[in-house]
């Protein structure tokens, strides 16, 4: 029996295929009218096997507030993301290309996010204030965000913070001997996160330099995280363990992130790409 995708609503849907240091997306235009994918639809659009491929898909719809759009993030396994750094990169880029403007603000549903178009598929993005109390990331309990009682295998004592969606970052020795996607889906589902985390492994190279890799809650290990780059300089700076600005060195690519001191705001500079375009055909 021939395998049948469960997008009988979608064949026909153009698409773009972008990706900011190597977290990839799938976007697809929902402003002339509404997407509502299934998180069926959403599986299959990201199998890398079956359907196009992705680390999350990105629906772009107009946002009723007066925002340059309304990003909606879906992530690899269904579930809903509320915000995306590397891909409020992209999207600022292609907006910006439609339109020409220098500046573009994207709303999430965790907020504004102003952007800054600085060149040819350069970006930054503003992702605002680090929520550093418990019960903002959130955690199931009262406890003290820059040192958790969260340990396995070889890792221990996490700092956390939410940029807009929970972050669990680690200080490690090195990467190189360390089993991400074993220990990874097993903290991104601790009983200390409610909704899950997202979980970063970074080595402090210097005060001015982190290595960094994340498991994201939802779509595994990519290649980048952008706002999990952002809570790793913000964990690693409460540590004394950097400044305010340090580059971010993925798998993928290098992020620029700034906590800025005069509003508390997290600024991430880096790069913008479209892949390619295509078209959703009908699987079945």
């Amino acid at each position: 029996m021939p395998y049948c995708a469960p997008m009988e609503s979608l064949p026909g849907q153009k698409f773009l295929k972008m990706h900011g240091a190597g977290n990839d997306f799938v976007v697809l235009d929902g402003r002339a009218e509404k997407l509502a994918l299934s998180p069926a639809q959403a599986r299959f659009i990201a199998d890398r096997r079956r359907g196009i491929g992705c680390d999350q898909i990105i629906i772009i719809e107009t946002d009723p507030a007066g925002a340059d759009a309304y990003m909606r993030i879906l992530n690899a396994d269904g579930t809903e993301s509320a915000t995306c750094g590397n891909a409020t990169r992209c999207i600022a880029a292609l907006l910006a290309e439609d339109s020409g403007a220098r500046t573009v603000t994207i709303r999430t549903s965790s907020g504004l996010l102003p952007c800054d178009i600085l060149g040819p598929g350069l970006v930054e993005a503003d992702m605002g204030p680090p929520r550093l109390a418990w019960g903002d990331i959130p955690l199931s309990a009262p406890a003290d965000t820059l040192h958790l009682k969260l340990a396995f295998g070889p890792v221990e004592d996490a700092a956390a913070c939410s940029m807009g969606n929970p972050h669990a970052t680690f200080f490690v020795p090195d990467l190189a001997h360390l089993n991400i996607e074993t220990i990874g889906p097993i903290l991104e589902k601790s009983r200390m996160f409610p909704e899950r985390a997202n979980i970063g492994f970074a080595v402090i190279e210097s005060p001015e330099t982190i290595r960094l890799r994340v498991w994201e809650r939802g779509a595994g290990l990519t290649l980048a995280c952008g706002s999990g780059a952002c809570a790793a300089l913000v964990n690693a700076h409460r540590r004394g363990l950097t400044g305010r600005a340090a580059k971010l060195i993925l798998d993928g690519g290098e992020l620029l992130i700034t906590w800025r001191e005069a509003d508390g705001h997290v600024l991430m500079r880096g790069p913008a790409s479209t892949a390619f375009a295509g078209v959703i055909p009908d699987f079945c």
